[in-house]
């Protein structure tokens, strides 16, 4: 049995602390950031901390990372961006500069669109999201 399916059951019989959600969150961050590593391995074609020929101008390589914050219905999942030297490299997964993935934009227009009120929406974020 692998470490996910211990955790899904420790969240299930509620003797833990851990919650479905938390456990869900946590796998989430893990598969994000590691597809964020293996689509930079695919852009370069080679794997990190490979030697490779640099006295080449064109060659791309590998130049660190950055995190970024991500908002889910799951709760905030932190991804570790790679970087390339050539600046080449944009994730597929994550478009730039966005912070949140559950539609709630959507939701508050679409609601709003059906004649919501704007207290109502107001009430109802505050309870799914605390704030």
């Amino acid at each position: 049995m692998n470490q996910f399916n211990k955790d899904i059951i420790a969240a299930l019989s509620s003797d833990k602390d851990i919650t479905l959600n938390e456990v869900l969150r946590r796998q989430i961050e893990v598969a994000a950031n590691q597809f964020l590593q293996n689509e930079l391995t695919a852009v370069l074609g080679y794997e990190p901390h490979t030697r490779i020929d640099r006295s080449k101008d064109d060659v791309n390589y590998w130049n660190g990372t950055y995190t970024r914050t991500i908002d889910t219905e799951y709760g905030e999942i932190n991804l570790t961006i790679p970087r390339d030297r050539l600046n080449k490299f944009q994730n597929a997964l994550f478009p730039p500069y966005v912070r949140r993935t559950d539609g709630l934009e959507e939701m508050v227009i679409k609601m709003y669109s059906k004649g919501v009120t704007t207290r109502e929406i107001a009430d109802m974020v505050e309870r799914m999201y605390g704030h």
